[in-house]
């Protein structure tokens, strides 16, 4: 030891090194808690993916009840309309043209709808996303540990 460090000691400054049992681990040892540790690393993973899985399912049922309700709704709605539109055209050109002429163009634009819609229910949607990316980052954690 130097004298600043006696000078140090002796003055309280600097007390013993503290020696966690840790320090003298083997290497067997510390391999089997790394693996340990991962194993518990994944389980926690999964834990998360179990809870974002049903976060999302719950949003989607929630999100699904407002849809139809509101589809349900606006249905009655565009019956009247519709019938209104058909009245109204019907005093200017036969009656069934007209009913021909405003259900053409409701039934585009409902496929048009159907379409969008069907496009924003796609899986990728729905997709634990946190999950996915903390378990990429993981695995480029362990692959990084494995390669020193």
């Amino acid at each position: 030891m130097s004298a600043t460090s006696d000078t140090l000691r002796a003055q309280g400054r600097m007390g013993p090194r503290n020696i966690e049992p840790r320090d003298y681990e083997s290497t067997p040892s510390l391999l089997r808690r790394l693996v340990n540790d991962v194993g518990m690393l994944f389980a926690q993973e999964l834990e998360l993916l179990k809870s974002e899985t049903s976060e999302s399912i719950g949003e989607l049922k929630a999100a699904s009840i407002s849809v139809a309700m509101g589809g349900a709704v606006t249905f009655l709605g565009v019956l009247f309309l519709l019938l209104s539109a058909v009245y109204g055209l019907s005093t200017v050109m036969e009656p069934w043209l007209a009913a021909l002429i405003v259900g053409g163009v409701v039934t585009l634009i409902g496929a048009i709808m159907l379409m969008t819609g069907r496009r924003k229910l796609e899986p990728t949607s729905v997709a634990p996303r946190r999950t996915a990316r903390a378990l990429r980052d993981d695995a480029r954690m362990i692959k990084g540990v494995s390669t020193r």
